[in-house]
């Protein structure tokens, strides 16, 4: 079997659980670190010729993550190209299961057992608290409707301002956000990297949380770790 994965979740989570079936990945797959494959470019823009020789069984795709312009040309290539579609946590273990089994693992791997239970188990929270998660500065852009990360949170008791939006990354007005009802200012370091030094100055004594992108947005085996990271970077707010 010979993968080809264009999201780095998903890399990740076939690299732990079929090793030695990926042969390409894309620039940002970033874990697991010694991942030793051709690089065919990047998420929204893969070298279909170099992915072409490498000549895949499969390819791996996300409807959000890639384009569908670039995934027609894969197909057009003569490859097979398995698409995923991941907005909540129970739905990330559903393909995360297609997408393992599909490259070709004999069971459910033991990591996303884990995960699983990791999930299942978390308690009450004992409020609930409103935020805004931007993902983009210049323009400022944030977690609108239907987003796996907005679902993580609410999981972990931290409702999105933004959550019934039209958009599921609207873009809003910096004085729109400051003005919003809320208790706190989500900020992931990915897709833009915000840092304390890059994004809590933009709200100006409002509480600021600083959280991993890859805890927060990525579906794989960090879905083991996500619910106890995050809640100890939510409880450690930042203010400027």
């Amino acid at each position: 079997m010979r993968v080809v994965s264009l999201v780095p979740s998903l890399t990740e989570a076939v690299a732990a659980s079929v090793p030695g079936v990926l042969v390409g990945a894309t620039d940002w797959c970033s874990h697991p670190a010694d991942l030793d494959v051709v690089r065919i470019g990047g998420t929204k823009n893969p070298e279909v010729e170099r992915i072409a020789g490498l000549a895949p069984d499969l390819v791996l795709a996300n409807e959000e993550e890639n384009r569908g312009p670039d995934l027609a040309a894969l197909r057009e290539a003569g490859l097979e190209v398995l698409v995923t579609e991941v907005r909540t946590v129970p739905q990330a273990f559903r393909e995360l299961e297609r997408v393992v089994a599909a490259c070709g693992a004999s069971g459910r791997p033991g990591w996303l057992d884990e995960a699983r239970a990791a999930w299942s188990g978390l308690p009450m929270p004992e409020r609930r608290t409103t935020a805004v998660v931007p993902v983009w500065r210049r323009p400022w852009m944030v977690l609108g409707r239907d987003t796996f990360a907005g679902d993580v949170l609410a999981r972990l008791g931290v409702d999105n301002v933004y959550a019934t939006h039209p958009d599921r990354y609207p873009r809003i007005p910096l004085e729109e956000l400051r003005d919003a009802a809320l208790d706190l200012v989500v900020l992931p370091d990915e897709p833009y990297r915000f840092t304390a030094e890059d994004g809590p100055e933009a709200f100006a004594g409002m509480p600021c949380a600083l959280v991993g992108g890859r805890h927060l947005t990525w579906y794989g085996p960090s879905l083991t770790e996500a619910p106890r990271v995050l809640a100890q970077a939510l409880r450690a707010t930042h203010r400027r």
